[in-house]
C-alpha cells in the first residue's frame, strides 16, 4: 500500500511544525498533491531555512504560534476545520534537551496535550498522526531493532519527553477516541532523517553541508554511533499512508516504526564517508574528541509491523538518500530552482 495522490486533493490538512525541516517538506508535498494546508508553528528555527527558501507561506496558510498556547492554536484549528492532522512541532534536538530541559518537556508534552485537546473538541478531524522518534524506547544497546511493544523510556530529556508524548497520545486514545465515530489516532516513530534543506545545529548532515559549502574538514562528534538514517521523504510518505489508511478504516490506527532496512543502519562515520564521496572536491572528515552528554550508541528499529500491515518498504537506500541530499544542496549552492528540484525528487521517489 502507498499513499494515493488523488486522496489528498482538496483535503483540509493541519500541520504543526510546518516551519521546520520535516514539516516544510511535508507541507510542500501535500500542497503539490492539492491539499488545503494550514500550518501552525513558531518562526523558522534557523537562518537560512527551507520554509523561507521555497516561499512556503505563499503556497499554504501559515500561522505563527506556539503549540504551548492552547487558546491560540484552538482558534486556528476551529477556523480551518481540518480533516487530517499531523503533529510535528517539537523541540527535536538531543543536545538542546540537555541545555533546556524545562522548555523541552513543556513543548513536547504540553504541545501534544494541546493538539489532542483541539482534536477532542473538533467534529471535523478524521485522522491524526503524532510524529515522535526512534529514541522513545528504553535503549539497551541491543544489536537488534526495537519493536512497537518494547518499553518507552528515553534516556535524555528530549527522548524522554517524546516517550511521554507517546504515553499521552495512548491515554487520550483510550479515554476520548475509543468509539467508531471518533478520530483515528496513530503515532509514528521514525529514525534519523536526512535531506535537502536541513540547517539545524547538532545534526550530522547539516554539519557536513556547512563544512562542504565552506570548503572545510567535517568534524564528527560520535563517528561510531549507529543510527537508522533515511531520506526525509521515506517517513513523510509513510505518515501520509498511515493517515490515509486510518481515515478510511480505523483498524489501521496504532503505533508504527518507520526506518530503513537492516543494511542501511550504519555508523555516523560511514554516513559521513559516503557524503564525502558523493560530494567530491576532496571533502574529508575527522573525529572530534569532546565530552558529550549521554546519547545512545546503538539504535535500530524493527519495521516488521508497518511492512506487514501495509506491505511497505523503503524506496531509497542510504547512498541514494545522500545523493538526493547533495543534489538539493548543490542546487542551493548554485542558486538554482529549489522548488523544481524538490518536485523532481518527489516524482523520483514515487
Amino acid at each position: 500500500m502507498q499513499t494515493n495522490k488523488d486522496f489528498w486533493q482538496g483535503k483540509r490538512v493541519f500541520i504543526t511544525g510546518h516551519t521546520g525541516f520535516k514539516g516544510a517538506w511535508l507541507a510542500f508535498v501535500l500542497h503539490s498533491f492539492g491539499a488545503e494546508v494550514t500550518g501552525y508553528s513558531l518562526k523558522p528555527p534557523t537562518s537560512p531555512n527551507l520554509f523561507d527558501l521555497i516561499k512556503l507561506d505563499d503556497k499554504i496558510q501559515s500561522i505563527i504560534g506556539d503549540i504551548r498556547n492552547f487558546d491560540d492554536m484552538n482558534q486556528a484549528f476551529t477556523k480551518n476545520k481540518p480533516e487530517v492532522v499531523f503533529h510535528l512541532a517539537a523541540q527535536p534536538i538531543v543536545m538542546e534537551g540537555y541545555n533546556n530541559p524545562v522548555s523541552t518537556y513543556s513543548t513536547n508534552i504540553m504541545g501534544t496535550v494541546n493538539i489532542l485537546e483541539c482534536i477532542r473538541h473538533s467534529e471535523s478531524v478524521r485522522s491524526f498522526v503524532n510524529v515522535t522518534t526512534d529514541k522513545v524506547y528504553h535503549n539497551n544497546e541491543w544489536c537488534y531493532g526495537y519493536r512497537e511493544t518494547d518499553t518507552l523510556d528515553g534516556i535524555d530529556p528530549y527522548s524522554n519527553s517524546k516517550s511521554c508524548s507517546e504515553l499521552v497520545t495512548a491515554c487520550y486514545q483510550r479515554s476520548f477516541f475509543n468509539n467508531d465515530n471518533s478520530s483515528a489516532i496513530s503515532t509514528a516513530r521514525a529514525g534519523n532523517v536526512i535531506g535537502g534543506g536541513d540547517f539545524a545545529e547538532f545534526r550530522i548532515i547539516p554539519d557536513c553541508v556547512r563544512a562542504a559549502l565552506d570548503s572545510k574538514i567535517i568534524e564528527v562528534r560520535n563517528p561510531n554511533s549507529i543510527r537508522p538514517y533515511q531520506h526525509v521523504l521515506e517517513p513523510l510518505f509513510a505518515y501520509m499512508m498511515i493517515a490515509e489508511a486510518q481515515y478510511k478504516d480505523k483498524k489501521f490506527a496504532g503505533s508504527y516504526n518507520v526506518g530503513p532496512d537492516e543494511n542501511d543502519c550504519i555508523t555516523t562515520g560511514e554516513l559521513v564517508s559516503t557524503f564525502c564521496n558523493v560530494w567530491g572536491n576532496g571533502l574529508t572528515w575527522k573525529s572530534l574528541s569532546v565530552d558529550l552528554p549521554r546519547e545512545a550508541n546503538y539504535l535500530k528499529l524493527d519495521c516488521s509491523k508497518i511492512k506487514s500491515v501495509f506491505d511497505w518498504s523503503p524506496h531509497w537506500n542510504i547512498k541514494a538518500a545522500i545523493k538526493k541530499t547533495v543534489e538539493w544542496t548543490k542546487t542551493y549552492q548554485n542558486k538554482g530552482d529549489l522548488v523544481e528540484c524538490m518536485g523532481q525528487q518527489i516524482n523520483d521517489f514515487m
